[in-house]
């Protein structure tokens, strides 16, 4: 199995101008710093939750289809774009949108099989190709107000610490308020 970020967001949950007031900060001249940083977070936060934000396209590549339902590595998924299977050549069978049911809310969304069975790949490797879309929503304010809230607190801890670390030292800690407020979207193992 592999995911390919096929198109990022188009923003992102919080804006500049949002961390600047979080950090009571005035001026233009750590912008470029400020903007980094809320990247920055965003993508730790989206690895930490296995969550998109912001809606963005990706592709789930698979070998063979699973028993069952195709479960996707990122959470939510708001819609699936397109199904595909690759013949021994390359050639591309596009699935039918009848053929299948999207789960995307689930805390593991998944794609469910509505008819007898799927066409098998004829390629030994990536012969299943699932495109789609995942995230709260386009909008900033789609994305759940404790969560951009971590994010400001997660952008300005690393804004006040920009200290090296040195790979295996004990850095600075991620805030213990920003586990607080991701708690409720950790996904639950057993």
């Amino acid at each position: 199995m592999a995911l390919v970020l096929t198109s990022g967001p188009s923003l992102e949950p919080v804006t500049v101008a949002e961390a600047k007031a979080h950090l009571r900060l005035d001026g233009s001249a750590e912008d470029t710093l400020i903007a980094s940083l809320i990247l920055t977070s965003r993508l730790h936060l989206e690895a930490a939750l296995g969550f998109a934000l912001i809606s963005q396209n990706w592709t789930l590549l698979l070998d063979a289809w699973p028993d069952g339902a195709v479960t996707f590595p990122i959470r939510p998924v708001l819609s699936v774009v397109s199904a595909r299977v690759l013949s021994a050549t390359g050639t591309p069978t596009v699935l039918a949108a009848s053929d299948y049911v999207l789960d995307g809310a689930s805390l593991a969304p998944r794609l469910v099989r509505s008819g007898t069975g799927w066409p098998q790949p004829g390629k030994a490797a990536t012969g299943i190709e699932i495109a789609f879309t995942a995230g709260f929503g386009t909008l900033a304010t789609d994305v759940p107000a404790s969560i951009r809230h971590a994010l400001l607190l997660l952008a300005a801890h690393w804004y006040e610490h920009r200290d090296p670390m040195e790979i295996g030292g004990n850095g600075a800690n991620i805030p213990k308020a920003v586990s607080d407020l991701l708690m409720p979207y950790r996904a639950v193992r057993i």
